[in-house]
């Protein structure tokens, strides 16, 4: 799933402060070369081999890949197995003491490493002048990409309406916000699209989160009975898939994020045509979102 294929999973961000140019070759990727000690690197890379990573007036597209070298834990298991064998034939001992047993698995790790592969992950994004769109919602990837993007001077903040309109958040006595950014309005905001004539939650195939006074529960299939009974006793929403009819994604509330946003566009000659393409539906679905939140405001900030 990215910017370019699929469904796609996407958080934007606010840009404050950025150079005019970006110099993403400055932090670009390097592979893990075999018997290194590096365990990890990351780096951009372009969205197509030496493609140019500027696509028009102010607008960038970028990849940043992953790599992390592990050992795997099945296989160093057996091997630790096959040491400590070792090393009671050679002392004779009836057993491996716990310093001796981690100096093994130590060694067994680094032997597995010299012969392991690198697992890859790519992250997609597109700079549009001051407006940041990375497609994936787990937030140890997020800290990943701002990070890195900070090191070229690009400044990235979190995006959602209660922090571009300033508004403070409102309190609510079974759900604590724990992330920078977060807000108990977007679960409220949640509350308040059910049986909106516009976006809505998905009716027959739905899937929510909630979180009560005693637990966290899932709700999937046909939510609305069930979800009605626990607004009453003051659940509050983390999560919700939304439909328009046309189209749907699971909403992370607190967060302002989009998941699984089914896309659809036409052929095209080039990927920055398609990707052009793409935006427009993915910007097309944070506008809805944007309109409704602005248009039940003023219930969201009165009502509990």
């Amino acid at each position: 799933m990215g910017l370019l294929s699929g469904s796609v999973s996407v958080t934007r961000f606010n840009v404050p402060s950025r150079p005019e140019e970006l110099d993403f070759e400055s932090a670009r990727f390097f592979a893990i070369q075999p018997g290194s000690e590096v365990k990890e690197r990351v780096g951009f890379v372009p969205m197509e081999p030496e493609a140019p990573y500027q696509i028009g007036h102010s607008r960038f597209a970028f990849r940043v890949r992953i790599d992390k070298l592990s050992a795997d834990p099945t296989a160093v298991r057996e091997r630790l197995k096959e040491l400590i064998k070792t090393e009671l034939e050679t002392t004779g001992a009836s057993s491996v003491g716990a310093r001796k047993r981690k100096m093994l698995r130590e060694l067994a790790e680094e032997e597995l490493l010299v012969q392991a592969t690198p697992r890859s992950k790519i992250i997609e994004g597109v700079l549009d002048d001051r407006l940041l769109y990375v497609a994936s919602t787990a937030k140890s990837y997020l800290g990943t990409v701002l990070l890195l993007l900070r090191q070229i001077g690009v400044v990235a903040e979190p995006k959602a309406p209660w922090l571009d309109a300033g508004d403070g958040d409102i309190e609510s006595d079974i759900l604590e916000t724990s992330e920078p950014g977060q807000s108990i309005l977007g679960s409220r905001f949640v509350k308040a699209l059910v049986g909106d004539s516009v976006l809505t939650l998905e009716p027959a195939s739905g899937n929510i989160r909630l979180q009560t006074r005693e637990a966290r529960v899932t709700l999937a299939g046909v939510v609305l009975p069930d979800l009605l009974r626990y607004m009453e006793r003051g659940a509050e929403i983390l999560s919700a898939r939304l439909t328009t009819g046309e189209i749907g994604f699971r909403f992370d509330a607190l967060d302002y994020r989009i998941n699984g946003l089914k896309v659809e566009s036409g052929r095209h000659d080039h990927w920055a045509e398609l990707l052009d393409e793409r935006l427009e539906g993915i910007s097309a679905a944070w506008e809805l979102l944007d309109r409704k939140f602005e248009e039940l405001k003023p219930r969201l900030l009165t009502e509990g």
